[in-house]
């Protein structure tokens, strides 16, 4: 099995001064499920090379087992350190694609052609795709092959309005995901703030936050299995 994990390389946090990037625990938790079931995971981003952590999602308030774990990792943290440029990777060498989220996310994989493409070609592939916390803005603009949206009519969740306005970032971010996913005519639904809560529509799989992530990657798993067992 063959897992493509998608990463930010954007670091600045709108206008702030302050930094951004990937959220750590949504890379380390699914990172070590697809490592526990034997798959070959590669990882990506825009620029290629290290991508920018977010550095509050080092903070102890925010460590987790896999993340002390991932941190004390070298075959990781070398992985992280050389991820694979985007635009030089091709759908047929995957089975499936994860997106941890980050607020990166939200300025440059929403906007990148490259990752757009990316998406709209697993989904033609009938492969598997997943997307956590901010991640499912990257769908933004991602098209179904009748050029609607890919997300109208799907249920999906993404990293909740309260949410963003419990951390204080809902002026800051360039937009929302909640309302986002709702302006493209997705079946937007959430559970508890900061509570685990996953979605799948189908080849489509979306986690609410941080905590979603392990849960989102084990869906994927189970999606994948499925899909090769047929």
């Amino acid at each position: 099995m063959k897992v493509l994990m998608v990463l930010t390389s954007h670091d600045k946090l709108g206008n702030t001064g302050l930094k951004t990037g990937f959220w750590l625990e949504e890379l380390a938790a699914p990172y070590y499920v697809f490592k526990q079931a034997g798959a070959e995971i590669t990882l990506a981003s825009p620029k290629g090379g290290q991508p920018p952590l977010d550095p509050k999602s080092d903070e102890p308030d925010f460590q987790t087992d896999d993340t002390r774990r991932f941190q004390k990792d070298s075959e990781a943290l070398d992985a992280l350190a050389n991820t694979v440029k985007l635009a030089d990777v091709s759908v047929e060498d995957f089975d499936t694609v994860f997106y941890p989220g980050g607020h990166g996310p939200l300025w440059d994989l929403a906007e990148d052609r490259t990752s757009i493409n990316l998406i709209e070609g697993f989904h033609a592939a009938d492969k598997p795709v997943a997307l956590v916390c901010h991640a499912p803005g990257v769908l933004r603009h991602v098209k179904a092959p009748d050029g609607t949206p890919l997300t109208r009519g799907k249920k999906v969740t993404g990293f909740k309005n309260t949410e963003e306005d419990a951390v204080q970032l809902t002026d800051v971010v360039p937009f929302l995901v909640e309302n986002m996913l709702k302006e493209t005519g997705a079946v937007y639904s959430a559970g508890d703030d900061w509570g685990s809560y996953v979605v799948q529509d189908g080849m489509l799989i979306t986690g609410q936050n941080p905590g979603s992530s392990k849960e989102a990657a084990e869906l994927l798993l189970s999606v994948v299995k499925q899909t090769k067992a047929t």
